[in-house]
């Protein structure tokens, strides 16, 4: 074969390996998805190339801290590379390769840079198998890991990326334990078990700190592991937690990460599930007596059918997202949060969150039932008629007003629209669900990847 020939088979085979969702015709949902993705992600390029957050309205940027981390095109990557979007991942690469540097003397949230920085490098080197990814995530990791230098092991609420220096020591569940599956990743990849361990350490001085119900609390000190609140829920602040221990379970296969999940399902169950008005909700009970506490949840729970499908329990999934969808309907989008007793918006603000749209993927896909590929298409035409700006879209500040906000949240890239891509691309079998585990981010790793002989030596179990 001559050099030029070689040249174009090269290549061919690069943008074979970069993206098997190439040269797809898609149907009309799938093809608008991407069509208004591509015109949000180079609005983004136009004016906040380099920075963290787009803002639509003022063409503008902002950053998480004093300096930008790149958090964006990180947390979009996965989104564009299953879309096929081989220039827009290549360049994202290049970027993160040549120009992104850590080395910065800035305290940062160790739970947000861990689902969207970590989780975001290590699923694009798990979709590219681009080695000088990983070494970006492991000096990442490695610079994050200093936060879990605490009594409990549970994580401090910030960490300084240059010095090591943590600070923050009261952090809610979700920051306390949302660190298995990136932390996994990073074990394997690097086949040192250290940061799994960091991560298990912190799950397990949570669990083991439930009251005899088998519930935890929502706030938590991280050196002594006593609970700062006793209130008991699966909502924003503690949802990320239990959604890991059962999703990492079934990344990596640890027995013990199923026992913990065995443990906590039945007083969740017992104590937080509440039928009321004909409708299934999960509420808030006090951790040591199971006392009702509040009806008051927040869209974050919207996650919930989504677990249930996932662990095998389709029926309340069902019911959930019923309930959910019910929500959505009053309004045309979803609150914040919201009150199922009072029937009350508490928060009436919509940050373009990708929850509701998650389990009706995940319902969709176990069930085969059209009625949730069409909630998407409902969730993705109020979207579109509420929140689409002239180049991009915007989060809500009041669904009630639907009077638009400034900020388009970086995982509107990583997660609503991919779930929407995802659900709409359906048909077409170009993703294998059932070989990949989401994290909280929507980034997806391969299962085929890490269920191997030699994930409990890389990852210490």
């Amino acid at each position: 074969m001559g050099s030029l020939k070689k040249g174009i088979f090269a290549l061919m085979l690069f943008f074979c390996i970069q993206s098997p969702f190439a040269q797809v015709a898609y149907n009309e949902q799938a093809q608008d998805v991407i069509n208004e993705t591509v015109r949000s992600w180079n609005s983004y390029k136009k004016y906040a190339w380099g920075h963290d957050v787009y803002l639509p309205l003022t063409h503008s940027f902002s950053d998480w801290y004093s300096e930008p981390l790149y958090i964006s095109p990180i947390d979009a990557y996965s989104t564009l590379y299953l879309m096929g979007l081989q220039d827009e991942t290549a360049e994202i690469e290049r970027y993160v390769i040549d120009s992104l540097n850590f080395n910065k003397n800035i305290f940062v949230k160790t739970f947000e840079v861990n689902i969207r920085i970590l989780g975001g490098l290590l699923s694009m080197y798990d979709l590219s198998q681009n080695p000088q990814i990983l070494e970006k995530a492991i000096d990442f990791g490695n610079r994050i890991l200093p936060a879990f230098n605490t009594l409990t092991g549970i994580p401090t609420y910030w960490v300084n990326l240059q010095t090591g220096e943590t600070k923050g020591d009261t952090v809610n569940i979700a920051e306390a334990g949302t660190y298995l599956i990136e932390m996994g990743v990073l074990s394997y990849y690097t086949k040192d078990p250290k940061y799994y361990q960091a991560a298990k350490k912190a799950v397990k001085a949570v669990h083991y700190a439930s009251s005899s119900l088998g519930l935890i609390g929502d706030v938590i000190q991280v050196q002594n592991g006593k609970w700062i609140s006793f209130q008991s829920h699966i909502c924003a602040g503690v949802d990320s937690y239990y959604e890991y221990i059962y999703k990492a379970y079934l990344l990596f296969g640890d027995p013990e990460l199923k026992i913990i999940w065995d443990n906590s399902i039945p007083g969740i169950q017992k104590y937080l599930a509440d039928i009321y008005d004909n409708k299934l909700w999960f509420g808030r009970a006090h951790m040591y007596t199971g006392e009702k506490t509040s009806s008051v949840i927040t869209l974050y729970d919207a996650f919930f059918p989504a677990l249930l499908a996932l662990s095998g329990n389709i029926s309340d999934a069902r019911f959930l997202q019923k309930t959910w969808n019910g929500v959505w309907d009053m309004y045309g989008l979803e609150p914040m949060s919201y009150d199922y007793k009072k029937k009350e918006v508490k928060y009436p603000v919509y940050d373009l969150n990708p929850e509701i749209m998650e389990s009706a993927y995940y319902l969709y896909h176990f069930t085969k039932d059209t009625l949730y590929y069409n909630m998407n298409v409902k969730y993705w035409n109020n979207i579109k008629k509420y929140c689409r700006t002239e180049d991009a879209f915007t989060a809500i500040e009041n669904i009630k007003t639907m009077k638009q906000g400034n900020e388009m949240a970086t995982y509107f890239f990583a997660e609503t629209l991919k779930y929407l891509f995802l659900t709409f691309s359906y048909h077409e079998n170009q993703f294998p669900f059932d070989d990949y585990i989401f994290s909280t981010e929507a980034h997806p790793f391969k299962r085929s990847h890490f269920n191997t002989p030699e994930t409990p030596t890389y990852l210490g179990f």
